[in-house]
């Protein structure tokens, strides 16, 4: 009955009683940095846009066959206009909004939005945004720090490369992911044998550093490390860890920052379908996608496949349902994709890549868990301080 009734709106051109139109929004803040070390990392203008309109493209696909209309507007601002531009979205009337912003600037959206907005994380990593400083209004769709070392962590460890040399920058996003490295290497039975810390001095990084001048001073400070299988790199900062493979002065491969990297997503990933994903996507903007786009789409797809299930576009529904045991989204990952019910965080597997093809994928196999395998990567029920969302603590 229900076939037939579309087929008729359909035929007819109407659009059913019941058809909802989903306005969302894409704040994306951009923050004063360096040039990154190699030019092939130079940030596109359309980064985490182009994913956006992708996910809208295939929202609109399915929404059609419903008379669901989806609609995407993009937001890009430095850092000192990011509340004004988040206050003028609301102002205008939008309640679901894709955040690509660090720690700070997306807990200050979380608290200045009014009930009723449902706020989606595409880029902080920060492990406390999942714990103690989680809200109830947001859902994480980029994986944590602590998810992605895991990942790390277990493919190591099923190497029975358990002595890491640990290497962190100097910065506190670097410091914070170092420890994230540690709690990972505990978790899995990695041993840190030695760690050093690389500090940043400044300059241009690429002009003032050569190749002559990077091949003696990362052997000169990698020099005399305790026996080690894997440099493991904690660079957030982007400042050093290019500069270590080949580099070290004693061999072993280099894996975190550099080298083999855990990644949301990665341009050489194929399985599952992912191909004709990296297709369309280069279709629509003429580059690879890159992390940021893939966690702009999936957010947009986690609205797309809730607004379908409910047919509602009310933003406290479509968080309710996500949360549930019902929902699960397909992101090309070879498993449907849920979220945790106790911090927001959606679960996900993490690829490992070198920068040509996806090394591995994890959860490794024969790491267990009594809910999901996905579940070993991140933070634990038990191990999350979160107590905004009603599946909290128990």
């Amino acid at each position: 009955m229900l076939r037939a009734l579309l087929a008729s709106c359909v035929l007819a051109g109407a659009s059913p009683a019941w058809a909802v139109e989903v306005p969302a929004a894409v704040l994306r803040v951009d923050y004063p940095e360096l040039l990154p070390i190699s030019r092939l990392d130079l940030p596109p203008e359309d980064l985490g846009f182009a994913g956006a309109a992708l996910a809208t493209e295939d929202n609109q696909t399915t929404g059609a066959f419903l008379g669901n209309t989806f609609t995407v507007h993009d937001v890009a601002v430095e850092p000192e206009g990011a509340q004004a531009a988040l206050d003028q979205l609301v102002a205008d009337g939008y309640r679901v909004i894709v955040v690509l912003a660090r720690h700070d600037e997306l807990l200050s959206f979380a608290d200045a939005v009014p009930e009723g907005t449902l706020l989606l994380n595409a880029r902080a990593s920060d492990e406390s945004l999942r714990s103690e400083d989680c809200r109830a209004n947001v859902l994480h769709v980029a994986p944590s720090d602590r998810m992605l070392t895991d990942a790390l962590a277990q493919f190591l460890i099923w190497k029975r490369w358990d002595r890491w040399f640990l290497i962190h920058g100097s910065h506190p996003e670097d410091l914070a992911l170092a420890e994230a490295y540690e709690a990972s290497a505990e978790k899995f039975g990695g041993r840190i044998v030695e760690e050093r810390e690389f500090e940043d001095r400044g300059g241009a990084r690429v002009t003032d550093t050569g190749q002559a001048q990077v091949q003696q001073q990362i052997a000169v400070f990698t020099q005399d490390a305790s026996r080690h299988d894997v440099v493991v790199a904690a660079d957030a900062s982007d400042v050093f860890a290019a500069y270590l493979p080949y580099q070290t002065w004693d061999p072993a491969p280099v894996a975190g920052s550099a080298g083999l990297r855990p990644l949301s997503w990665h341009p050489a990933h194929e399985s599952w379908g992912a191909t004709q994903m990296q297709n369309r996507f280069e279709e629509l903007a003429g580059r690879p996608m890159r992390e940021e786009d893939y966690q702009a789409w999936l957010a947009l797809r986690v609205v797309g496949e809730a607004v379908t299930r409910t047919q509602s576009a009310d933003p406290e529904a479509i968080r309710d349902y996500a949360l549930g045991p019902d929902f699960e989204v397909a992101a090309f990952k070879g498993q449907p994709l849920t979220f945790r019910d106790w911090n927001g965080q959606l679960r996900q597997p993490i690829l490992l890549a070198d920068g040509r093809i996806t090394v591995s994928v994890s959860p490794q196999e024969g790491f267990l868990h009594q809910v999901s395998p996905l579940d070993t990567l991140g933070l634990d029920r038990p191990e999350s301080a979160c107590t905004a969302f009603e599946g909290g603590q128990e």
